[in-house]
């Protein structure tokens, strides 16, 4: 079967003097037949090309299947007299939440059974669950589609009824007052920016809805929540630079909402309420990796915030959680992540210890104030997810719930995980990079490694356990991590170092730890094989034409691929708010800096190596063209005979498959392309 051929209508896009041609910018046009069929065509060569390892995929499938417990539960949490669990039963894709009164002993009551709501559908999602303070009622939202835009429902926890209040393009989330009749909720504008802050009264119609605050700043997003404490709702403007909060006690919805601290350029903050005091974690007084404030309720501007616990230059502080007799925060040193317990009476300090060489640890689900005892979660890349709780008073820890892996062939001691360094070619700084290995891999040239990466955001790619990964990594493969710049791994200069006008350093980090990965004999560029997605698929792209020979093979998952022409076009959901990220191509300086690693924008004639990219068809946050121009521009000029394969799952968005086990098939497939051009299978 031979590779489908894009047809090629030229579209001459201008700005700042600069023409760039664009053959395949129709396929963006998504009513189009020309376009369903082109997608179509890709989609059958995909198949015809993965046919002989159909029995393969089914194979891993079953197999990464199996390792998964079918009629698990989450861990119990109280909340408000109840005991909620969430759990999936045997045969079923979707979840149940369920709740005990008082005791784990008493009568479960189903909150929502997710798999009658998604019966006939092929894609359905359930969000932000939520239920009123009275306990009598619940709101949720669903998405059929995987655009991310939920329609909002209310059910009677009586009768089991969904009432008729029904809110459409919503964010998905509901925060309900104090009075058990109105709820807080966000709407999205035609871009999916979240803009728009409502209050329902249930029993009324939609129509009668008060709008609370307009967000016109195509740059920032809103937000509602409600404390901890249950005694206040916020709502929070941000962008990736700003913050700006406004409260109001949860108890008086027609109260006038109060500002913490109006917005200004470069000032982050976030806040938790305690007693008559707000406790803020912000970046104010050049924090840069964030401090702890506090300020009285009543008189809370930035003027009045006092320190709590202080800047340091070595540690990023990511979060924290407030108890009665207890401080509790989430730091980030050496790229590792840490719990440190703070009594508030002895002034004591201490962090909880871990020992793999790489790893995750978090603050867990914690709903209750007045306590002393703290849950948390720890995995790494050979320990499954386990939740424990630390008993504050006594200093002991115990062991709530591990993750299971079925099938009696995982033993976490047949693994080997480290953390190695990578020089940058700037000779400013180390990359950090996390690998796992079964214990009988050896390196040398012939082994192959995955190197995985995303890098924008800030958003750190920690090292967690997968039971998918297993598939792998018992076929002879080295899992790596680059921890590379656009992260905040090494803190929050690591992040301003990798993104805006600084940008390649993410692309130039990854490449400089593949051929780390080489130089010491973990592998060699005919078996080293990268993966991203969505912005790591940005970099997976970049990559591939700034060192089309380094990899073998690439996985471009949802890839952002076209970015000068998304960054352009402010119709496109994401792109106002991303200007503090990627930077504002109307800005000439900016347009040319993107241009110049924009993957679709660079695109030669020259051999690349073997690719496999996915998308979904309704995916709101990587428009499914991106990768779909790409694919068609690679096919045009690409000199090598590699394969090229373009999977667009019709049915799904940014998230994929919305079921339990049906996401598994997407891993299936990308692992038995990569295991193919090894021939490791």
């Amino acid at each position: 079967m031979k590779a489908p051929t894009a047809k090629k209508i030229e579209k001459v896009l201008e700005i700042h003097g600069d023409r760039r041609i664009d053959n395949y910018f129709w396929l963006n046009e998504k009513e189009n037949p020309e376009v369903i069929q082109y997608l179509e065509e890709e989609n059958a060569y995909a198949d015809f090309i993965m046919k002989d390892s159909e029995e393969f995929q089914e194979e891993l499938f079953q197999e990464m299947k199996a390792r998964y417990k079918k009629d698990d539960e989450s861990l119990p949490y109280f909340f408000n007299e109840y005991w909620y669990i969430v759990r999936y039963e045997e045969g079923k894709e979707y979840p149940i939440f369920c709740r005990k009164y008082k005791t784990l002993e008493n009568e479960e009551e189903i909150v929502l059974d997710v798999n009658i709501l998604a019966e006939g559908e092929e894609f359905f999602e359930v969000a932000n669950v939520a239920v009123s303070p009275n306990n009598k009622l619940a709101s949720f939202s669903s998405d059929n589609v995987g655009r991310r835009i939920y329609t909002l429902n209310f059910k009677d926890l009586k009768t089991n009824e969904i009432l008729s209040d029904k809110i459409e393009n919503t964010t998905g989330k509901a925060v309900w007052a104090n009075d058990n009749e109105h709820v807080f909720y966000i709407i999205k504008d035609e871009s999916l920016r979240a803009y728009k802050v409502y209050r329902h009264k249930l029993g009324t119609d939609t129509s009668e809805d008060v709008l609370i605050f307009h967000e016109e700043d195509e740059t920032f997003d809103v937000n509602v929540f409600k404390t901890k404490s249950m005694e206040y709702i916020f709502m929070a403007s941000s962008s990736t630079i700003s913050d700006e909060h406004h409260f109001i006690p949860a108890n008086n919805v027609f109260a006038e909402w109060k500002v913490i601290q109006p917005r200004i350029d470069d000032l982050e903050y976030s806040v938790e309420h305690y007693e008559d005091e707000f406790y803020i974690i912000t970046n104010v007084d050049d924090a840069t990796n964030f401090k702890i404030v506090k300020a009285k309720i009543d008189n809370c501007g930035m003027e009045n915030w006092v320190d709590v616990i202080p800047h340091r230059e070595e540690v990023l502080l990511e979060g924290f959680e407030i108890f009665k007799n207890y401080l509790i925060l989430e730091e980030r040193e050496d790229g590792l992540l840490q719990i440190k317990i703070i009594d508030e009476k002895t002034q004591e300090s201490y962090y909880l210890p871990f020992s793999d060489p790489t790893y995750t640890a978090y603050i867990g689900t914690n709903l209750e104030f007045d306590t002393e005892v703290l849950r948390y979660g720890y995995t790494s890349l050979t320990q499954p997810n386990s939740t424990y709780e630390y008993n504050l008073k006594e200093k002991t820890t115990k062991l709530l719930k591990r993750q299971e892996v079925l099938g009696g062939k995982f033993f976490p001691e047949n693994y080997i995980s480290e953390r190695i360094w990578a020089d940058s070619r700037d000779g400013e700084e180390q990359i950090p990079i996390s690998l796992v290995y079964h214990k009988d891999t050896k390196k040398s040239a012939e082994t192959p490694v995955l190197l995985y990466g995303y890098g924008s955001y800030g958003h750190t790619v920690d090292a967690s356990f997968s039971n998918v990964r297993l598939s792998i990594l018992d076929r002879g493969f080295i899992y790596a991590i680059a921890h590379i710049r656009g992260g905040e791994y090494l803190g929050r200069e690591w992040y301003e170092d990798g993104k805006m006008l600084f940008k390649k350093n993410t692309f130039f980090d990854f490449i400089d730890a593949g051929k780390h990965l080489i130089k010491e004999n973990y592998t060699s560029s005919k078996h080293l094989y990268a993966m991203g997605g969505s912005a790591g698929g940005l970099l997976v792209g970049a990559v591939m034409n700034y060192e089309p020979t380094l990899f073998n093979g690439i996985v471009a998952q949802v890839p952002f691929v076209d970015v000068v022409s998304t960054m352009l076009d402010e119709t496109i959901p994401l792109t106002t708010g991303e200007y503090d990220e990627w930077g504002n191509p109307n800005d000439e300086e900016y347009y040319h800096y993107m241009k110049e690693y924009s993957p679709y924008d660079n695109v030669e004639a020259k051999d690349y190596p073997h690719t496999l990219i996915t998308t979904g068809f309704h995916d709101s946050q990587v428009q499914y063209w991106e990768p779909a121009k790409w694919t068609a521009k690679l096919r045009e000029l690409k000199t090598d005979n590699n394969l090229l394969i373009f999977k667009t799952d019709m049915s799904s968005g940014h998230g994929g498959a919305s079921g339990r086990f049906e996401s598994l098939k997407e891993d299936a497939l990308e692992y038995a392309f990569l295991l193919m051009i090894d021939d490791k299978r």
